[in-house]
């Protein structure tokens, strides 16, 4: 077992139902991890997705593109609920990043595609240009450069909700207790909508920096004021632990980066 991470408090930000495996390996290597849910999945009623599933079923579509795990549930949840096994729809599914690709595989479907970049810009530019219909099922907020996208390549897209993130109202007590003490180390984003949601919850506190999954998710983060220590490579949660272990390597040690013992960044915005 690693004790990399020994001593630090590292701030989890994901949907409590998917911040398992982050703090799993985080206290692994040691760390005390802090659960602080930004965001809630909802899902959507069922009938946003009906006439989407049932085109599925009948083949109307080329592609399906799924970009994270609460996607491929909500969607293969719904064609179960149609009364079809996800096993007899016939058609290409592209998925971003191998989270999501291991969840159609726990449904028994293998993407076609799964770029080697864990982006949506990567998805968009390893699509084959075509013609013909394809099915992007996303959050209610994600924004529309991957619709774009696809559609720049000749596809005719459907975009269809497939849950809905809604930010939380207010941070657990004991996240709170830490942040306001500054006993955190680190904080951990795995999407733009958790900075948001966090941002949104926590109000004006002095704050730790953050290490984010990927380059979009940074952008956030800086966009918002916070110091971004590092981005993980590739963008997975095994990688979001990794670059911490960088982030917090002793001085000196081969690819790590020293820990100033500042821990505080700029002061959060106001909500």
């Amino acid at each position: 077992m690693s004790s990399s991470l020994a001593g630090r408090t590292i701030v989890v930000t994901r949907p409590q139902e998917q911040a398992g495996e982050l703090v799993e390996q985080l206290e692994a290597r040691g760390a005390l991890s802090v659960l602080a849910p930004a965001i809630e999945i909802v899902p959507v009623p069922e009938e946003v997705l009906r006439d989407a599933v049932e085109d599925l079923v009948r083949g109307r579509y080329e592609w399906v593109i799924l970009t994270s795990r609460p996607g491929v549930r909500a969607l293969m949840q719904a064609v179960a609920q149609h009364g079809a096994s996800p096993g007899e729809v016939s058609v290409r599914i592209a998925a971003i990043g191998e989270g999501t690709a291991e969840a159609l595989r726990a449904w028994q479907l293998e993407p076609a595609l799964v770029p080697r970049t864990f982006t949506t810009e990567a998805l968009a530019h390893a699509l084959p240009r075509g013609t013909g219909e394809v099915l992007l099922a996303r959050a209610d907020i994600a924004p529309p450069g991957l619709d774009d996208a696809v559609a720049a390549k000749g596809w005719t897209v459907e975009r269809v909700d497939a849950y809905r993130t809604r930010k939380v109202r207010r941070l657990p007590n004991e996240a709170r207790d830490v942040l306001r003490a500054g006993a955190a180390d680190a904080l951990t984003f795995t999407s733009a909508s958790t900075v948001n949601g966090f941002m949104a919850a926590i109000g004006a506190l002095e704050l730790p920096r953050a290490v984010c999954i990927g380059p979009v998710t940074a952008k956030a983060a800086r966009d918002r004021g916070l110091r971004v220590a590092g981005v993980a490579s590739p963008h997975t949660i095994e990688g979001l632990v990794a670059r911490l272990e960088r982030v917090f390597a002793p001085p000196g040690a081969r690819g790590g980066r020293r820990a100033t013992p500042d821990r505080t960044v700029r002061r959060g915005a106001r909500t």
